[in-house]
């Protein structure tokens, strides 16, 4: 770690010890040998002799696997954790062991060195976005999920909000009851399980129909309509009741979409502190959006020149300020952040601080502007400091000191001779994200061969752990057999880009550029990470 300065470290003066992390669960880990689902419909692919091991007719071809997780993102108690992947589809998991042990407050007290660990489960998940294209651009629009963000809970009902590339959706997510048809006409006893009668003692009767008939089910299990009356008729006409049961179904509802304000891929998405509104970023432009208004959003930010000849950096990332609803920062390729307020004007076109690094002399090469990129940007929890995430480096920002980050971490700095190959199979380009613990003291982000790191950020600390996401101590490692010749392990660089055989440097240090950690988030009150390794969801506490 380099530290840029001692009086904004995120922390007291005395060092912490280094946190022992241990694997908690993981959900939907593979077998040996199981490939990921494949979308096949969008996978142009011809596959030759095994012998030979390549890919032929790869021209226009996508590697869409719809299984892969592409978004991670824990509810403010962090009782709820979010996940969403390729496939438009949103997951919803919840703590489990805050039912066993009581109250909140009791839950922050539980001793995990004694066989204890936060525990979740699956709950209940939706399809958000489904595959669009644009007539009039000729644009396929991909259901991937790129972020979700938890909104205020209300009457026990959770709200969030989801986006692919053009389209953000507001949803509710709340149980009901299951309602039943009950208290008819019939005599229950004369009714057989497939709803016919049962008995023949009024078989003589006049035949008569009647709307419904039995206690069941309102979807199924009616019985047929050539009702018979007995003798004498039916002195009086009970209509049919709906109770609710004891049973209960999550439902998903999506409340609002909010749509067609972006011309570009949409990368952010934040709630603002005061519950009722939210921004949106794409490449160029920030809009901010009213929950309970889809029809129309304010641009604030637009960054597009009056000749896109002229364009020389993008928005890449953009979030509120945890506690001032009045303040915003968002990223640029160029490495920088800037921080606006929303006091200053309707359209921000100035900031009201700029945090950049200043380039040392001599270090320039064609990769620095490219490495330099922030992909993600977030503030901590008491919204003093600003946690940026670029190719190489994690940087702790001060928001009241601008010459400088307060502190530097490397994450993979091994990679650096190999810039020029992962240049080539446009690994440079991937777009990891980064992490703050609730209290401010550590912060985690991933790398490749499915690892990811945590490094303390308190005045004087040298914690730096490195943990693989990929590994299951809590089951015995079965020996993966060698992926086919389609997992890219001998492509060449002419027949497609992207992908890099797994190998070891000098130092001994293992990347596999197929295998990346690019999402996780921190638990917000618990040293707890969820992180993502393609279609598997791992979790680890300390």
């Amino acid at each position: 770690m380099n530290g840029g300065g001692d009086e904004g470290a995120a922390a007291s003066a005395v060092p912490l010890p280094a946190l022992e992390w241990k694997f908690s669960q993981v959900f939907g880990e593979r077998t040996a040998g199981e490939e990921v689902q494949e979308d096949d419909c969008k996978l142009k692919k011809s596959l030759v002799d095994s012998n030979l091991e390549m890919l032929v007719d790869l021209v226009n071809a996508t590697h869409h696997t719809v299984d892969i997780i592409s978004a991670i993102e824990f509810d403010k108690s962090g009782d709820h954790l979010a996940t969403g992947d390729r496939g438009g589809r949103v997951v919803l998991f919840e703590r489990t062991d805050v039912r066993d042990h009581g109250s909140r407050r009791d839950l922050e007290r539980l001793d995990y060195s004694i066989g204890r660990h936060p525990e979740f489960r699956y709950k209940t998940e939706f399809q958000s976005h489904e595959p669009e294209f644009d007539y009039l651009k000729s644009l396929e629009i991909e259901e991937k999920i790129n972020k979700i963000r938890w909104c205020q809970t209300a009457n026990g009902a959770l709200f969030l909000l989801s986006t692919n590339d053009k389209t953000i959706k507001y949803w509710k997510v709340q149980e009901k009851k299951v309602k039943k048809v009950c208290e008819m006409n019939l005599d229950p006893s004369q009714i057989a399980g497939n709803g016919n009668i049962a008995s023949s003692s009024i078989s003589n009767s006049p035949r008569k129909h009647l709307p419904n008939g039995g206690c069941s089910e309102r979807s199924n299990n009616y019985p047929g309509n050539d009702f018979l009356f007995p003798p004498g008729g039916i002195p009086s006409l009970r209509l049919p009741v709906v109770v609710s049961s004891q049973e209960t179904n999550l439902v998903a509802r999506c409340r609002r979409i909010y749509a067609h304000a972006h011309d570009y891929h949409i990368n952010s998405i934040s709630n603002n502190s005061d519950g009722e509104t939210f921004i949106s970023a794409d490449d160029l432009r920030i809009n901010l959006w009213n929950l309970e208004i889809s029809s129309q959003s304010f641009n604030i930010v637009d960054v597009k020149p009056a000749n896109m000849e002229d364009l020389t950096e993008v928005i890449t990332s953009a979030e509120f300020h945890p506690t001032h609803c009045n303040m915003l920062a968002y990223s640029s390729s160029k490495g920088s952040i800037r921080l606006i307020d929303l006091r200053q004007s309707a359209l921000c076109d100035t900031h009201s601080k700029l945090f950049e690094e200043q380039e040392a002399p001599g270090s320039r090469s064609f990769f620095t502007e490219i490495i330099a990129s922030i992909s993600d940007i977030k503030f901590s929890k008491d919204g003093r400091h600003i946690l940026s995430r670029d190719y190489m480096t994690l940087k702790l920002w001060d928001i009241n000191m601008d010459s400088a980050p307060v502190a530097t971490f490397q994450v993979h700095e091994y990679l650096r001779p190999k810039l020029c190959d992962l240049y080539e199979n446009d690994s440079i380009f991937d777009k990891f994200e980064c992490c703050l613990s609730g209290d401010g003291l550590r912060v985690a982000t991933g790398s490749y061969s499915n690892l990811f790191r945590v490094f303390g950020c308190a005045s004087g600390s040298n914690e730096a752990t490195t943990l693989e996401a990929s590994k299951n101590p809590m089951r015995r490692q079965v020996q993966t057999p060698p992926r086919p010749a389609r997992s890219l392990s001998s492509l060449t660089r002419v027949v497609r880009r992207g992908a890099e055989s797994p190998g070891v440097d000098a130092n001994g240090n293992a990347f596999d550029f197929t295998m990346k950690l690019l999402h996780l988030a921190w638990h917000p009150t618990e040293n707890s990470i969820a992180c993502a390794a393609a279609n598997s969801l791992y979790m680890y506490y300390a």
